[in-house]
């Protein structure tokens, strides 16, 4: 059977393994700086980009090209391009595709670094950025411009899970000569794949799911050939955001068992949301799969779990919500997510503190905001380690 027959299941774990000589049955690690040619004509040849093959590991490695291929297969791309995390793949997407003069149209429910790299960072050399309510589409169509070059999205976004039609929103993009470009970090291609439902890019922090247990830190970029495999590359060959070797084995490690990490993800994650939101001390849940959600429908339509994310507000404000975080015992106070360990934090202080209070109002990060990255334990003991704090708040 070839390797485009295969599910989705047998993609993950055996897609863009080539073995070596040796016969390895795990994916082999090359921690090696550069590669030996057999002579120079073979060295011009490959620096020429007449002859494939390997030649230094900043831009080419076999083992960061192993997951390269797997998470290529599994998205449903024909190039995927790794780097060293998942705010560098953003980076090189900006810098790969946009120049002077360009316009890029933002949702305001992004991570709050991602906000920053593009007012702050990508913002400096004469590309400018509107930003607009994820799920509103009039805003969307309002702010595109002749000159738009790109449309980014999280969806689900971070923290709230709110969720944006990815092939309307591609639909629109592309009547305006512009490209859509997706962070499908929540929900990995085990649930969501946006380059089939319209999407030009997709964007992942490989760090979340894709490792699945808090690791190393990477990231990627998938598209076609074109964008990514040429103009997304050149970055990563010339400015060098690249992935080790030893990180790549990890995450193909990671995606072995995405599939099935990721259902149980989904299965504790809405049994803790039904569970919160009968909790007298909350007064909100986020979460897709909530009958309760905005966007609990479209959720249903383009895709096939709700995700491991779930965020709550609490009655009381920060005080109440630092009390919830405070009082747990077992659930990991970090920012990061994707884990098989719940994680919990304080959006409003932590990933989306250095945005202005009027970005974070526009954004929906409340006070009293707690997100969960739900993880893989026995839901009775998250709801047991919650329950102390939410009694106390």
């Amino acid at each position: 059977m070839i390797q485009n027959e295969w599910d989705f299941e047998t993609l993950a774990v055996r897609a863009g393994h080539v073995r070596t000589n040796e016969g390895e049955h795990s994916e082999a690690i090359f921690p090696t700086s550069s590669f030996v040619f057999s002579s120079a004509a073979e060295a011009a040849a490959r620096f020429g980009g007449t002859e494939p093959g390997n030649i230094y590991a900043r831009f080419t490695n076999p083992t960061v090209r192993y997951f390269q291929e797997r998470l290529a297969a599994l998205e449903g791309g024909e190039s995927c391009v790794a780097t060293s995390s998942g705010m560098s793949a953003i980076l090189a997407v900006m810098l790969g595709l946009l120049k002077a003069g360009d316009h890029v149209v933002c949702s305001r429910a992004v991570f709050g670094t991602t906000t920053l790299l593009l007012q702050n960072i990508i913002g400096k050399f004469g590309i400018t950025f509107s930003f607009v309510d994820l799920t509103d589409m009039a805003a969307w169509e309002a702010a595109l411009q002749p000159n738009t070059r790109l449309l980014f999205v999280e969806t689900p976004a971070n923290p709230l899970t709110e969720i944006v039609d990815i092939r309307a929103l591609a639909d629109l993009a592309h009547g305006n000569g512009s490209l859509l470009v997706v962070d499908n970090c929540f929900c990995t291609p085990a649930l969501q794949r946006p380059l089939a439902l319209g999407a030009d890019i997709v964007v992942h922090s490989a760090t979340k799911y894709l490792d699945g247990q808090g690791r190393a830190l990477g990231g990627a970029v998938v598209g076609d050939k074109e964008r990514v495999g040429r103009d997304i590359f050149g970055v990563l060959r010339n400015g060098g955001v690249t992935m080790s070797p030893f990180n790549a084995w990890i995450f193909l490690k990671g995606i072995e068992t995405l599939a099935l990490r990721m259902r149980a993800h989904c299965d504790n994650a809405m049994q803790l949301a039904q569970w919160l939101e009968n909790h007298p001390a909350v007064e909100q849940v986020y979460y897709p799969g909530l009958v309760s959600h905005p966007q609990h429908v479209l959720a249903q339509q383009q895709q096939s779990g709700f995700g491991g994310i779930v965020s709550f507000v609490v009655k009381g404000g920060q005080e109440a919500a630092w009390k919830v975080i405070d009082a747990t015992q077992m659930l990991s106070i970090t920012a990061n997510l994707g884990d098989t360990k719940t994680t919990i934090t304080h959006p409003a202080t932590t990933t989306h503190g250095r945005l202005t209070p009027e970005q974070k109002a526009q954004a929906g990060i409340a006070a009293g905001l707690v997100r969960l990255s739900v993880g893989l334990e026995s839901i009775h003991d998250i709801q047991r380690d919650l329950k102390r704090g939410l009694d106390l708040a």
